[in-house]
């Protein structure tokens, strides 16, 4: 069977060069050793990239730095470091942009399935990381695409022309070009997407000069949950075969603005015989609970991205209003029915999730997770709880800034006592379930994606509990932080199979 490729080839240059974002400073430091020939260092590297060379106080006296940055620690701990350096030989060699473009795509696509093959255990696990963690990919990504940037062709390259290269790289290495769903009738194609680790800036510093803040060592579940459920298949309750896609998205704004997340599910929501039956958006959220989002609000940006930009930030402490505001609703892309001008109504300002959430709830799928240390969910015979969320924050007045919080809290138990309340129908949203930050807007475009298509298939949001429980102040890993990643990967992995069943 070939392998359908990702409709992004076409992304325009000018929209990645009006969002590339660049950091001051050099990058003398900023990818490991061996990575060296047609590079030029001088080269200012994007936000994200910056983060490469930040190091975290030693544990055992924070007044000194540990002996190397985080990101090689990630890199090395997975067995990765290799990577980076053959990708820069293989571009050295490159004569020509199409040629160029054959390395882009082809070591993109195996750093996505090294990724894959060490969360799913494939072969030897190499490195001391465990196998489970998801962000060595991140980090061996975003050095990667350092590289790309700082690269010296031997022919003549347009800035679109790199641009185009760096997100053709990230996009493949997300494994956005590797969903292979078969046709038939006789299976179930499910697609989920997991998220990057985000919140990378600040935590705790200690006194060593320099030091980055212990935040940049958080992770994210939803993307280890990505790693070892891509390519996966299993036989359901009703004897099909179901077929499981992964890929993980970014935490910035602009790259779901060029289509990202539709143009990776898109094609297979369209009619054929590959279309696809269930298609999950997972994020991290926080506590001892999931949460199974029912609204997803249009409005976004109120939060920075990992590129410390936010389209939409707070004005002397009050939102925003939507109303000829485009910067803070989620615009849908142009090839995928987006108006030429802004408009509050197209798309809607509410999506809601199609998920089969009694099931979900019902088959108690932390019964077979161990539960980690600390975790506070009450019910011990399981590892965390399952919650139907339905509250949202909306502006009943989409032309005042007074905003009204329904179904708050939700309630734990199902079916709840009272039906909850769905967005007024001419309201505007201020915030779904999940918030106003990227992963509301993942689960926004997802659904709505699945309605402009005209699909009844299962569609919808899982939030899981927060990972970033370690027992050190610097330590880069310890037992306690993957007892956490491992036990909410297996129980979303559950909760995914309870969709596949009922899809």
């Amino acid at each position: 069977m070939t392998r359908p490729r990702a409709a992004f080839a076409g992304v325009g240059v000018v929209a990645l060069l009006a969002t590339a974002s660049i950091a001051p400073g050099t990058a003398a430091q900023a990818y490991g050793p061996g990575a060296q020939g047609c590079v030029d260092h001088s080269v200012a590297l994007s936000v994200e990239e910056s983060r490469l060379t930040f190091t975290l106080p030693e544990n055992s006296d924070p007044a000194l730095l540990q002996s190397k940055p985080f990101a090689r620690q990630m890199i090395e701990g997975a067995g990765f470091q290799d990577f980076t350096p053959a990708l820069v030989a293989h571009l050295c060699g490159a004569r020509s942009l199409k040629a160029a473009e054959k390395v882009i795509a082809r070591d993109a696509e195996r750093l996505w399935d090294m990724a894959v093959d060490r969360a799913q255990q494939h072969g030897q696990v190499r490195g001391t990381l465990p196998h489970s963690d998801d962000r060595p990919l991140y980090w061996t990504r975003v050095e990667a695409m350092a590289a790309v940037r700082q690269w010296t062709p031997t022919f003549p390259l347009l800035s679109g022309q790199r641009l185009q290269l760096i997100e053709t790289f990230d996009r493949t290495a997300r494994g956005m070009a590797d969903i292979n769903l078969p046709a038939g009738s006789g299976v179930k194609r499910v697609i989920v997407s997991g998220f990057d680790p985000y919140t990378l800036d600040g935590g705790q510093v200690g006194t060593a000069p320099g030091a980055a803040g212990n935040n940049v060592r958080h992770g994210n579940p939803s993307g280890a949950t990505a790693l070892s459920l891509d390519g996966t298949r299993y036989r359901t309750t009703d004897g099909k075969t179901a077929y499981i896609e992964a890929y993980t998205l970014p935490v910035s704004y602009p790259e779901f603005r060029r289509g990202y997340l539709e143009d990776t599910v898109g094609p297979y929501m369209m009619p054929g015989p590959r279309q696809v039956d269930a298609s999950i958006t997972v994020s991290q959220a926080v506590g001892s609970e999931f949460w199974l989002e029912q609204w997803n609000a249009r409005y976004h940006g109120v939060s920075a991205g990992n590129d410390r930009f936010r389209p939409c930030p707070l004005v002397s402490a009050v939102p925003q209003l939507a109303v000829n505001n485009p910067e803070c609703n989620t615009m849908v892309v142009d090839r995928w029915g987006g108006p030429s001008t802004f408009d509050l109504r197209d798309a809607p300002q509410w999506t809601s999730a199609t998920l089969p959430v009694a099931s979900m709830i019902a088959a108690r799928t932390g019964a077979d997770v161990p539960r980690p240390p600390g975790d506070e969910w009450p019910d011990e015979s399981v590892a965390f709880g399952v919650i139907w969320h339905t509250n949202y924050t909306e502006f009943p007045d989409c032309t005042s800034t007074a905003r009204v919080t329904r179904n708050s809290p939700p309630p734990v138990e199902y079916p709840p006592a009272n039906p909850p309340i769905p967005p007024d129908a001419q309201s505007c949203s201020y915030s779904g379930g999940g918030g106003n930050y990227l992963s509301n807007e993942s689960a926004y475009r997802n659904t709505l994606l699945r309605d402009r298509m005209g699909l009844s298939i299962s569609a919808g949001h899982i939030h899981t509990p927060d990972m970033q429980r370690f027992e050190t102040a610097y330590g880069p890993s310890d037992p306690t932080f993957d007892a956490w990643r491992l036990a909410i990967a297996q129980q979303a992995r559950n909760l995914i199979q309870v969709v596949s069943d009922e899809a």
